[in-house]
């Protein structure tokens, strides 16, 4: 007999949210993970809101909103309004998220280096002292032929966006993102995006070699940085070995003599490092992949910065859950 093509819902439901969720489903790793996180940040919450005594209307809680961010970055979700509208049927984000079925949905606020288009275009990208009023109403529409530089033009859409060129890619309106990656399994350790600038991938290098040299002071174990041939110059070889770590860095013998020292290039840690700095390239391939950091949605150094850095927490996130299963399936 054919059954009726009819919805039979009924009045009460005894399932919980959970019984939704498959027993192997990916993201539950990841939220116990991220749960632990969000309890050693508790003191930082409390810091951010009035105390409870003072009274007021309750905030969304802090938990929530960063739990619906990483999903916004692990599914690629383009917005904040596509994120409330998916979350609002499918179970797995309300789980994930912390919201039961009749809950209201969630409003959420809005040592290698890389590129990041900014959401600025070409046609922002103006003279300082007004010259360009002449070419369609000084949009910067009509730029070619023109001579255009970092210190005479600025963007009007996003003020901290550079024009940068690297390798044979074309010029565009980027910033530049900076993460640390341990060698044995490949999470990253810092993130952090900055202006794009011709030096800027050294100099925030040594920033980020300090603080992990300082960390793994406290065990006593051994820095030893791996970074590609841009890293090759004396400057940088000298810096390291002035916080005495050993520097791994990939020689560049194309048009000069390497900085790095025979010693070092020759020892069998050295081979290892330059074969593990490959896995620092997943990160930023997952980012502009899955987590849509190739161009930034936001404008501002401080948002790209956060942006950048709640997708790589986002990437660990992911790659933990992969090494955790792959542990299991070993033993």
């Amino acid at each position: 007999m054919r059954g009726a093509d009819t919805i039979n819902e009924s009045l009460f439901t005894l399932r919980q949210l959970e019984d939704f969720i498959p027993a192997g489903h990916p993201l539950r790793a990841m939220r116990l993970m991220v749960n632990a996180a969000l309890v050693q940040m508790d003191a930082l919450f409390c810091g951010i809101y009035e105390a409870d005594i003072k009274g007021g209307r309750p905030s969304i809680a802090p938990e929530k909103l960063m739990r619906a961010m990483l999903l916004q970055v692990l599914y690629s979700i383009r917005s904040e309004r596509q994120l409330k509208e998916q979350t609002q049927y499918n179970l797995l984000l309300r789980w994930f998220v912390g919201l039961s079925m009749g809950d209201a949905i969630v409003e959420p606020f809005s040592v290698d280096g890389t590129l990041i288009q900014a959401w600025a275009s070409h046609k922002s990208f103006v003279h300082n002292d007004g010259q360009d009023e002449g070419n369609e109403g000084g949009d910067g529409g009509n730029f070619k032929g023109q001579g255009r530089s970092n210190e005479t033009h600025a963007s009007t859409t996003d003020a901290d966006a550079r024009l940068y060129c690297k390798g044979d890619n074309a010029s565009r309106l980027r910033f530049m993102g900076h993460t640390l990656s341990e060698s044995r399994y490949g999470l990253l350790a810092n993130a952090q995006v900055i202006t794009a600038d011709c030096y800027a991938e050294r100099e925030v290098a040594k920033v980020m070699i300090n603080d992990a040299r300082q960390a793994a002071a406290r065990s006593g174990a051994e820095i030893t940085p791996g970074a590609d041939k841009g890293y090759d110059a004396q400057e940088f070889i000298d810096a390291c070995v002035e916080m005495k770590v050993v520097p791994h860095v990939a020689k560049n013998t194309s048009w000069l003599r390497s900085a790095v020292p025979d010693e070092i290039a020759a020892s069998e840690g050295y081979k290892v490092s330059v074969q593990k700095r490959k896995l620092i390239e997943q990160g930023f391939g997952w980012a502009k992949s899955v987590g849509r950091m190739r161009q930034v949605m936001v404008r501002g150094l401080k948002r790209v910065d956060q942006m950048f850095v709640l997708t790589m927490a986002a990437y660990n996130l992911t790659r933990m859950r992969s090494l955790a299963k792959i542990r299991l399936q070993a033993a």
